[in-house]
């Protein structure tokens, strides 16, 4: 099990994809694809919420109070080179 990292940057792309920077430097990529049929998550897919995707409390969360956690957006990530 990692340490609780929190994320510091995230930018939401159309396909569904997370670029997360971690607070200790670490750039990943969360394809957030598969999970996008189950609730809360089905509501970002109405007009392009999913990209109005933030930073609060050192996860992502969108408007709604819909949020998922950041050890969850870390262990299922891949690292993004460079």
């Amino acid at each position: 099990m990692n340490e609780l990292l929190d994320v510091v940057k995230v930018k939401a792309r159309s396909d569904f994809k997370l670029e997360l920077e971690f607070e200790n430097g670490e750039r990943r990529l969360f394809d957030m694809a598969p999970i996008m049929d189950k609730k809360p998550f089905t509501r970002l897919k109405e007009s392009n919420l999913f990209l109005a995707a933030r930073v609060a409390y050192g996860t992502v969360v969108w408007p709604g109070n819909i949020d998922i956690a950041p050890e969850t957006l870390y262990d299922r990530s891949i690292p993004l080179d460079g």
